[in-house]
């Protein structure tokens, strides 16, 4: 990204992006209440969101849908026509501003792919449903224990299948979180955008025909741009962003994730070794070096399904050349309809010759705000080094109304010396001093907690 497009996408949201939101603001207002209670605000609140759809095909369901539950008749259809319309415009949203980043950046990007999948399991799909609008109809304020363990059941089910794994661990998380707050009447504020995001996702993904699509599978060679890890108390995910060359198609950007559970106490560099079991990946990351793939099958959002025998590490990959050199002429994937939302924008690119001053990365006369909170404590890059650097390989994100760079891999000057670090570079095990005496003080935690958890499961 050069100064010109740092200029366009800094220049302020696009037209109507804060209308939308403020739809958004009242339909959530509203849910949080219970749609079983609704007063005239809220009621009127509804009828606005379905009023930003006049003249679509969505117009007239939207509109019968508000009438409908302001007077008091919630149904389940009526529901999941309301979720349907605030997640187009929350799409309508993403669409706006990834159109603004995706003109700054000079990418080009493919077309979504449809909606729809296999119809599977329907009638734990429709309990899901049930759930749902009962939680609709109660509201986040009439939430307790009761409610929250009716979902168990179904949760269970739809986990066992591994086509609506995704809408199961949503589900699940939605009523762990609601678990946990309960009796949500008694919590000073509650988290409504949040959790109306989950609630509409869940009752889109839980309608008929809403399994995951066919993936293709794919060969070729990834160039690893950076990776970004989510930690949190009981799980962690590591998203490797990277640049696929497949013979007979243009270069196009993909993504890759994996996963393991933990507990709260395993976080810092010995987080890498509770994924231990894609060795191939994790020593692509730490050696920095890229990734020769076979049949793979890849979404069509741009997800690749990482299987680590289906690939091999080969020569070393330098991120920041493969940024500069590459990500111009990489095609960015479509997103699939219930993945256009703000929250989900995090596009990679690349920055030199810039200075940062504070939590801003300031380039001719032009700043974007950096989101240090994300910077893993696994790895080499601390907001230390993001402060002293001059190039950097980074995320960039929509949060807040603002845009945000989230660094993965930075380039800086200490001491006189070049330093280069990369969140992934601490893969297989810390490579700095400080780092290494500090995980030898605190001993190795993930085998401890192994050892016992085998102590147990042969007693």
């Amino acid at each position: 990204m050069q100064a010109v497009g740092l200029e366009e996408l800094t220049g302020g949201a696009p037209a109507g992006v804060d209308e939308a939101l403020g739809l958004v603001d009242g339909f959530d207002a509203a849910l949080a209440g219970g749609f079983g209670r609704l007063g005239a605000e809220q009621a009127a609140a509804l009828t606005a969101l379905a009023g930003a759809f006049a003249g679509s095909p969505l117009g007239g369901p939207a509109a019968e849908a508000a009438e409908k539950i302001a007077a008091g008749a919630v149904a389940e259809t009526h529901l999941l026509t309301l979720a349907g319309a605030r997640t187009a415009l929350l799409g309508s949203v993403h669409d706006a501003l990834l159109a603004r980043l995706d003109g700054a950046a000079g990418r080009a990007r493919a077309d979504g792919p449809d909606a729809g999948g296999d119809d599977v399991a329907a009638n734990l799909l429709a309990g899901c449903r049930s759930w749902l609008a009962e939680l609709a109809i109660a509201g986040w304020r009439g939430v307790d224990h009761d409610l929250v363990s009716a979902a168990d059941q179904f949760v269970e089910g739809l986990l066992k299948e591994p086509r609506l794994r995704g809408a199961a661990v949503l589900l699940d998380g939605l009523a762990a979180e609601l678990r946990a707050s309960s009796p949500v009447a008694t919590m000073e504020t509650v988290p409504e955008r949040r959790w109306a995001d989950l609630w509409a996702r869940g009752m889109l993904l839980t309608r008929a025909g809403a399994a995951a699509a066919t993936a293709e599978p794919v060969s070729g060679r990834l160039l690893v741009l950076g990776a970004d890890v989510h930690e949190h108390g009981t799980s962690v995910q590591v998203q490797v962003h990277g640049v696929l060359e497949a013979e007979g198609a243009d270069a196009r950007l993909v993504r890759t994730s994996v996963a393991a559970s933990k507990v709260d106490t395993i976080t810092g560099p010995p987080m890498w070794r509770l994924l231990d079991a894609h060795p191939t990946l994790l020593k692509a990351l730490a050696e920095r070096r890229c990734l020769h793939v076979t049949d793979m099958a890849l979404r069509p959002g741009g997800d690749l399904l990482w299987d680590d025998a289906r690939a091999r590490a080969g020569e070393e990959a330098d991120p920041f050349a493969v940024a500069r050199v590459q990500l111009a002429e990489a095609v960015a994937p479509g997103v699939p309809p219930l993945d256009r939302h703000p929250v989900r924008i995090a596009e990679p690119v690349f920055l030199e010759g810039y200075t940062v001053n504070g939590t801003s990365l300031e380039l001719d006369g032009r700043a974007i705000g950096i989101d240090l909170e994300r910077l893993p404590a696994c790895g080499p890059v601390t907001p230390e080094l993001v402060q002293v650097s001059s190039s950097c390989v980074g995320l960039v994100r929509w949060d807040a109304g603002t845009w945000r760079l989230q660094p993965l891999a930075v380039r800086a000057t200490v001491r006189k010396k070049a330093v280069e670090a990369c969140t992934g570079d601490w893969a297989l095990g810390p490579t700095d001093p400080k780092a290494l005496k500090a995980s030898a003080r605190n001993g190795d935690a993930v085998g401890v907690l192994r050892e016992r958890a085998g102590r147990l499961l042969r007693k």
